[in-house]
């Protein structure tokens, strides 16, 4: 008497259907996934950003002096880089005081990431220049640098071409430093007010 045999795994018709569902659904999310990337990479600038800004404040606060924060084009971090309005470098420098003896140096810099790749960061200030007390101070030619830090708001608009969605990071006279969605009302909790 012959037994029916059990047969294991899947049939080519199965298989064919499996693919096609996988196909379908692949290019159905890739677009989805390319403007996921591209506002990665606009955040990521953003957050670089911001985190300048607040390195800047918070050295001047612990050092009780202060802190010029610009944007440059020079990757070295010493005192001889410049500021740059389409730098795609940021730098905290410690601003001198001939009466205190406090000589220039810099404090701390970072890379604005993806500014060269599609992202471009159109700032309202080169440089920012925070005092003692985390506010915002008013100074001439901060640590050698070509460019005045004048004290009141300020903003930094970060946008990618080809995208559909915008940041801002400001920065009020007051020091607090905050991104927003300049896109939303600003009643929204993400908006920019």
């Amino acid at each position: 008497m012959l037994t029916p045999r059990a047969t294991a795994g899947f049939g080519l018709v199965e298989m064919l259907v499996a693919i096609s569902i996988m196909v379908l659904m692949a290019a159905v999310a890739l677009p989805n996934l390319s403007g996921w990337v591209s506002n990665a990479r606009m955040r990521a600038v953003a957050d670089a950003l911001q985190a300048g800004l607040h390195v800047a404040q918070v050295e001047a606060q612990r050092r009780s002096s202060t802190v010029v924060m610009f944007m440059t084009g020079s990757q070295t971090c010493a005192t001889s880089a410049t500021a740059a309005a389409n730098g795609t470098y940021w730098q905290a420098r410690l601003v001198p005081d001939l009466l205190q003896s406090i000589p220039a140096e810099a404090v701390q810099c970072g890379a604005l990431g993806d500014v060269g790749s599609g992202v471009t960061i159109t700032a309202s200030a080169t440089a920012l220049c925070f005092g003692a007390d985390g506010r915002q101070v008013t100074v001439t030619g901060p640590a050698g640098l070509s460019v005045d830090c004048t004290a009141g708001a300020a903003s930094y608009l970060v946008q990618r071409s080809g995208s559909d969605r915008r940041l801002q990071v400001t920065v009020s006279m007051a020091g607090a430093i905050r991104m927003c969605d300049p896109d939303k009302p600003s009643t929204a909790p993400d908006g920019c007010r």
